[in-house]
């Protein structure tokens, strides 16, 4: 299958992580014969006007970055048709490859833009701005802020530090939402509406979700003592929070969001609203070209 390839790769994700990885993917592209050309970045917003012009010539759209640039080009290319998107991981969590199935590797990522398959995959929407991964606010509001300020030679343990940073200073909030029509308000300290399964460089949040089903995954977590909730962090690694008395999971479409006290909603590990807000699923809104046999 004859492919030609826009690399918008972004000079700053990952503390310069997918600068670093270029040389080496565009050596594994000439091998694989993949016709391509590199694109830098100057902003989330420039990215975007790369991938629709990519769109627009024929080729696909490849983030050569982090989740924050794949979201951005994922908005940017939902709903367009014949628009493609390829992703080779150069960012800090790269949790949209770990949830889709491309490799965690930037090289052999490559292999996935010559020889992948172009599969429907669902989006969120954030009242009218779109994500790919999970958005999510409250506690995790306070830990994104601080790990994006965090210094990039944290590499990963930004998203650690940020959780245990936040830790120290949180109040639970009460938050009402409402899945689908039906609403609960409760006490506790976050709300999450996942399409992927994984945030935060590895956590998997919401194990069950999935990027092909039309419905995001929605987790909150109850009121808890701090030091029951730092206990529990681990699991998250590992999708077993899931089975705490405190963390509730349900399925929608459409979810409405509130509480007592203002909050940033982040997704894709950037901030995309800011309460009230309601959060969509878009079905199959995207294409992007995952391995034969993805998740």
């Amino acid at each position: 299958m004859d492919r030609r390839v826009a690399l918008i790769v972004n000079p700053s994700s990952g503390g310069g992580r997918a600068l670093k990885a270029l040389p080496r993917v565009e050596a594994r592209l000439r091998e694989l014969g993949v016709p391509f050309r590199s694109e830098p970045t100057r902003s989330l917003e420039h990215g975007a006007e790369l991938a629709r012009a990519a769109a627009q010539a024929g080729e696909v759209a490849v983030a050569l970055s982090g989740d924050g640039l794949v979201g951005a080009l994922a908005g940017a290319l939902r709903g367009v048709d014949g628009a493609v998107l390829g992703v080779v991981p150069g960012g800090r969590g790269n949790d949209f490859c770990r949830s889709s199935g491309i490799p965690q590797d930037p090289v052999a990522a490559c292999d996935v833009l010559a020889h992948g398959v172009e599969r429907d995959l669902d989006v969120g929407d954030v009242d009218g701005r779109t994500f790919i991964g999970i958005a999510s606010l409250g506690f995790d509001s306070d830990a994104n802020r601080i790990a994006n300020e965090a210094p990039a030679r944290l590499g990963n343990l930004v998203y650690v530090y940020g959780a245990l940073r936040a830790l120290a200073a949180w109040k639970p909030a009460r938050f009402t939402i409402e899945v689908d029509g039906a609403t609960r308000t409760f006490s506790g300290w976050s709300v999450a509406a996942a399409n992927a399964s994984a945030y935060g460089g590895g956590m998997f949040l919401a194990p069950g979700a999935s990027l092909r089903d039309g419905l995001l995954d929605v987790v909150t977590t109850a009121d808890i003592p701090k030091r029951r909730f730092a206990a529990s962090l681990p699991k998250v690694f590992k999708g077993t929070h899931v089975d705490e008395p405190s963390v509730d999971v349900v399925r929608g479409r459409e979810i409405r969001i509130s509480a007592d006290r203002p909050f940033t909603v982040y997704a894709d590990g950037d901030p995309i609203g800011e309460l009230p807000v309601v959060v969509r699923a878009v079905p199959a809104a995207l294409k992007v070209l995952l391995p034969e046999s993805p998740r």
